[in-house]
Parts: C-alpha cells; structure tokens; sequence
C-alpha cells in the first residue's frame, strides 16, 4: 500500500525547485500558475532568496506547496504516476493543503491564495514576542512526557502539545512565559528542550483569531470531493467529505497536528511504502522511524522521481 505525504513548515530553503523547474515544464508551470494567483515572484523567492523572506510565514507556506505540487505535476504529466496510485494521502500542517490539493480538493491558484491568508493570519493572530514554541527531543521523550511538560507550563500561561512528530520529537507552543515553564519542567524530566524560532505559536488556542480568518475564507472557496481519501491530522481519520475537510482545516489551525499517530494508522492498515512529495526529506525520517518495516522515501529531484516511477511499471 502506497501513501504520499507532503511536508509542512521547516523544509524551506533557497533554491528549493530550481533543478525540478529547468528539468520539466511542467513544474515550472505549477509555478508560474502559483506567481499569478499571489500576483507576486514566489518562484523568485524561492529561487534567490533571502532565507529570511522566504521564511516568513505567508511566503513559506504557499512556496512549500508549490514544489509539493510541482512534484505531483511531474509525475503525472511527464510519467503518467497519477496521485490516485496512493491508497491515502497525508500533510504535515500546511501540507494538509498540499495534499489536499493534489487529490483534487482545491485548485492550485485557491490553494495558494488560502495559504497565503493562512500564514497572514497566523502572524496577526498573536503579537510578536508574546508567543513561543520549543522542541522536546531525546529518547524520553514521550506524548506523556510532553503532556506533563505542557500542562506544567499551562500553571503560568498557555502550552500545549503542538505537534506530535514521533518519539523522540515533540513540539510544545503557547505563550511565551507557558512554553518557558514547560522548557524548565521538561528538562527535569529529562529530555532536551529546544527553542524554535518561529514566527508565532502555531497549533495552540492562540491561534482562534486566525481559525476564524480561514472559516471565513474556506466557506468562500470552493472544495471538491478529493479523488483519494486524505488522513486529517486533527482526527487522525479519512475523509473526502467538502464539508467535513473544511470543517478540519479550521480545527487544525489551532489543534495538535498527530503525526505520530498518523503514520501508525497507516501502517495498521498495511502500508507498505511511504513517499514524500515535496522540499527536504523531514517526514520520510519520521515515517522510518515510526514505521521501521515499510520503505520511505523522498522526492526531491528530477533523478528520485524517475527511479520510482519506474519502479511503479
């Protein structure tokens, strides 16, 4: 059984789609597509830098989406690898909409222009400096720790479990005096705690003004029924329900992002190979270590997606 999974915040870099882009008209189509709905050089950006601009929010998200659809625009038009070749689709946070979009939820240039919104609205929703989040690593590190760590720092401000990676890999986020806590209490429970810097507190209560901003947009937006079932990171269930996406993309604005448990579904149901679609390779190491029996790998290049659609003939 095949999934593709598509990656969320943190994989940027410069450069990222360039090779994909001079290999293939087809990306470079994906990308023009996506400069005309922002009516903006995201390509440019993302081509040339600075890192600094690439990695606001408002410009990462919809440029991670782009070589996440890029990548799906290659296969399908230059190898003939459709996206209903996977048995279920899957999105780390924004990725959601990435795979989303290559189902056939949404249109490329309605999914670029929400994610823009969403990263917009996640900027607004809490005041620089007063939110944070922090990575809680080591071989410790467990969803009961992380809960104990969060619910400690809860004493003194907002911290919750943002995003439950793997073991070994737990994000924290909530205010700023909240996260600090739940550093302090992590460390005693002995696990590494990292500060991330990151533009606000994503996937926490903090984020409702923005939940409310992508309501509004999405009841606005036009949402197919996807061609393949996507696992939902709120509910760690599939759907290919209009209504019930929508529904889940505005709880995820704020909820936890179950990665973890994401993965695990997968392979109860008898995953075989997980394929990641887009820039970097963070969740095909996640999916190896929570899935240690099925094959992960990433796409990243001209040459990773020709030997795997080869490998599909």
């Amino acid at each position: 059984m095949l999934i593709f999974q598509f990656p969320g915040q943190g994989s940027q870099s410069v450069g990222m789609g360039v090779a994909l882009a001079d290999a293939f008209p087809a990306a470079k189509h994906v990308f023009a597509e996506i400069d005309d709905a922002l009516d903006q050089k995201l390509s440019a950006l993302m081509a040339d830098g600075p890192i600094e601009t690439l990695t606001l929010t408002e410009n990462a998200q919809p440029a991670l989406m782009a070589v996440s659809l890029a990548v799906v625009a290659v296969l399908r038009i230059e190898f003939g690898v459709e996206v209903d070749k996977a048995a279920y689709v899957a999105g780390h946070s924004l990725g959601e909409y990435s795979a989303l979009t290559a189902a056939g939820a949404f249109s490329i240039a309605d999914a670029a222009r929400l994610l823009r919104l969403r990263g917009q609205a996640m900027q607004r929703a809490v005041a620089p400096g007063l939110g944070a989040m922090a990575s809680l690593i080591g071989p410790k590190v467990d969803l009961a720790l992380a809960e104990a760590a969060a619910a400690a720092g809860a004493k003194v401000g907002v911290c919750v479990v943002a995003n439950d990676n793997n073991a070994g890999n737990i994000v924290i986020s909530g205010t700023k005096e909240g996260v600090d806590a739940a550093i302090a209490a992590a460390k005693e429970l002995g696990a590494r705690a990292i500060p991330l810097s990151v533009s606000a507190p994503f996937h926490c209560p903090l984020m409702a003004p923005a939940a409310a901003e992508m309501a509004a947009a999405l009841a606005a937006t036009t949402i197919h029924a996807p061609r393949v079932p996507v696992l939902s990171n709120v509910t760690v269930t599939p759907t290919q329900d209009p209504d019930t996406i929508a529904r889940l993309l505005v709880e995820q604005v704020t909820g936890r992002v179950r990665w973890r448990e994401s993965i695990g579904w997968f392979a109860a149901q008898g995953a075989t190979h997980f394929v990641e679609l887009g820039a970097g390779s963070v969740l095909t190491g996640m999916s190896k270590r929570i899935a240690p029996d099925a094959v992960s790998l990433a796409l990243t290049g001209a040459d990773d997606i020709a030997a795997f659609a080869a490998s599909l003939a």
